[in-house]
Formats: structure tokens, sequence, C-alpha cells
């Protein structure tokens, strides 16, 4: 799909409002766990080692934000990725930043070389 150019400005509130949704290190994580496989808020604060009340909160977001979706299961709330590209974003930031290493890494490996 090809983006209007320029990007109308309710285009680019809802873009901007996807990576706020992302943007936080905490919903990074719950993303992370929820690659392997819906989850409740009980394990997801089980994995991540965080309270409940928070973790509650960083999915209402996700989910606010059609990130993840949420199901139920008797009394039980079960949350999923919703929208695969999220993923797909975070596997390309990753190999940029991988990308940035290796060229710091050669860089520091690289004997110095001074103009005489």
């Amino acid at each position: 799909m090809a983006l209007p150019h320029p990007l109308p400005d309710e285009i680019v509130d809802l873009i901007a409002r996807r990576f706020r949704a992302i943007g936080e290190p905490m919903r990074i994580k719950i993303l992370d766990r929820l690659r392997t496989g819906e989850a409740t808020v009980a394990e997801l604060t089980e994995a991540l080692n965080a309270g409940q009340q928070n973790i509650s909160k960083h999915l209402g977001v996700l989910a606010d934000a059609g990130i993840v979706s949420r199901r139920r299961d008797g009394n039980r709330v079960i949350y999923a990725i919703a929208d695969e590209s999220v993923l797909t974003i975070c596997e390309t930031v990753c190999g940029s930043i991988e990308q940035q290493l290796r060229e710091l890494h050669q860089l520091l490996r690289s004997p110095a070389t001074v103009d005489a």
C-alpha cells in the first residue's frame, strides 16, 4: 500500500499513536512474551516479574491501539497479539541495532590511521 505524500494529519496521528503504544520497555516485554502465545494478566505478571496493575495498564494501552486482542474465558481475560506487523517493526529495529553494533565493533577493531 502506497501512502500519500504528504501524509494527511489523520494518518500522521495514527502512526504516532502506534509508535507511542509500543515505545515503552514494559510493553515491548509484553509483546515479546505474547510472541510465544496467548497469556492472562496473571501469567504475564509472573513471566515479567511485574505488578498486576502495571501489566493491566500496559495491556490496556496496547489493546486500545489495536496491537493486542483480548477475549474472555470464564472469569479470565486472555491476551494475544492482534497485529503481527508490530513484530515486524521490532525485528526491523533489532536488525538495525545489530548492524550498527557490528559497524561500531569493526571501527573499534580497525587500526587507527593518523594523517602525517
